[in-house]
């Protein structure tokens, strides 16, 4: 495959993409840009790993400034608070040339992806699980309508 093929196939699967998809994709991309770090900070290669950091903290700031606060309330601002603790980090990581704070942020972002898809699966589990239907009766009251577990 070309990289001209290679760059259409990938604006293809971010195009197509879920909401859920599109945050898994950015906490992996972000995650394979600091492991490359990583092999970067350990070879000596200071530019590669100086971009590479650079990759997942735009990354990161993505991930930030796509923070529904209105909607996400305490967990939207502990996340924003995480978000630049791990970019303050990367930072260092670049200047002293730090490889536990590299290790430390892609450990954490590896929890919050893992607890993201769990997040995801579960509401996926349950929307498919809700087989009700809610109607508002001539008397103003609600009926509820439930279909059998294995369906109709």
């Amino acid at each position: 495959m070309s990289a001209a093929q290679f760059s259409q196939y990938l604006a293809n699967q971010v195009n197509t993409a879920s909401p859920e998809q599109l945050l898994i994709m950015l906490y992996n991309g972000a995650v394979r840009f600091l492991t490359e770090a990583e092999c970067a900070m350990e070879e000596g290669r200071v530019a590669q790993r100086g971009m590479l950091i650079s990759r997942a903290i735009d990354i990161i700031n993505e991930l930030n400034v796509t923070l529904n606060h209105e909607i996400g309330g305490e967990i939207s601002a502990n996340l924003e608070a995480l978000y630049d603790y791990m970019n303050r980090e990367l930072l260092q990581a670049n200047i002293k040339d730090d490889l536990e704070r590299i290790v430390l942020v892609k450990e954490m972002l590896t929890g919050l992806r893992d607890t993201w898809l769990k997040a995801i699966d579960q509401v996926h589990a349950e929307a498919a699980g809700q087989r009700e239907l809610r109607l508002a009766t001539p008397e103003g009251e609600t009926a509820t309508l439930r279909a059998p577990a294995g369906g109709y």
